[in-house]
């Protein structure tokens, strides 16, 4: 039996009965797939559903993130290893040294059908800090937030930096604070489309917050007893600040 972890319009198809959901289960894809397969996790097959397609009945489509609160965290994370491959398989269609179509080599992986180029898919590192100053923490807003929560400081990794230092560096640029005593947390693949997230703890040394006006709209040293709305699991900023509201 495959579990079949299918996309429709960027959309997670699973089947329920009741209030229990899951990734369906069956020999043969329970929809038609159009493109690629991949399969992977030894019984995982992904693949990409036409949009026009018509659902069978119990199932449904829903959200990727949203689908964390719905079905097994297992199946969560298979989903998003799914999306990323479909995602990478979507967006290498043609080589970019010669412009020739790609095809595909292995399991993970493409080869142009002209020059040879082979290509693997590519994630894209992020940086989280969770900042301490005695016993506060720094949480911020970031324009691009949809919802009124604080989270990290966080930011991309740039070409010729090691981890550490895009640390020091985002914490700079966003907010005008030096740290120190940058450590590592934790890390976590966040399939939105294809990051990965790397958590560390650093501790204030100096400065005074201010922001940059492009990043962040807010935020502020707050205390345990005394911080404002943050982010849902099952985010790795979720989890940072969960783990620092435990430390009492």
């Amino acid at each position: 039996m495959n579990r079949w972890v299918l996309f429709c319009d960027g959309r997670l198809i699973v089947e329920h009965e009741g209030d229990i959901f899951r990734l369906p289960l069956s020999e043969e894809a329970p929809i038609p797939i159009e493109g690629e397969i991949f399969k992977f996790g030894g019984d995982c097959v992904a693949g990409a559903v036409n949009g026009e397609a018509v659902l069978p009945p119990n199932f449904e489509s829903l959200d990727l993130r949203a689908s964390y609160a719905c079905i097994a965290e297992e199946e969560y994370i298979l989903a998003g290893k799914g999306w990323e491959l479909l995602f990478w398989d979507s967006h290498t269609r043609f080589c970019g040294d010669c412009g020739s179509k790609m095809r595909r080599h292995s399991a993970i992986s493409k080869i142009c059908s002209r020059c040879g180029r082979e290509i693997f898919p590519q994630l894209s590192p992020a940086v989280l800090v969770l900042v301490r100053r005695g016993e506060e923490a720094l949480l911020v807003h970031a324009r691009n937030f949809k919802r009124p929560f604080y989270g990290l400081v966080a930011g991309f990794v740039e070409t010729g930096e090691s981890l550490e230092e895009c640390v020091a560096r985002e914490v700079m640029e966003e907010t005008n604070l030096k740290v120190k005593n940058i450590k590592y947390f934790g890390s976590q693949a966040w399939p939105y489309p294809a990051n990965l997230m790397i958590g560390f703890t650093a501790d204030y040394e100096s400065g005074e917050i201010k922001f940059a006006d492009h990043e962040l709209s807010d935020g502020a040293f707050f205390s345990r007893d005394n911080h404002p709305s943050i982010p849902s699991p099952p985010s790795l900023a979720r989890t940072m600040i969960d783990s620092w509201l435990n430390e009492r």
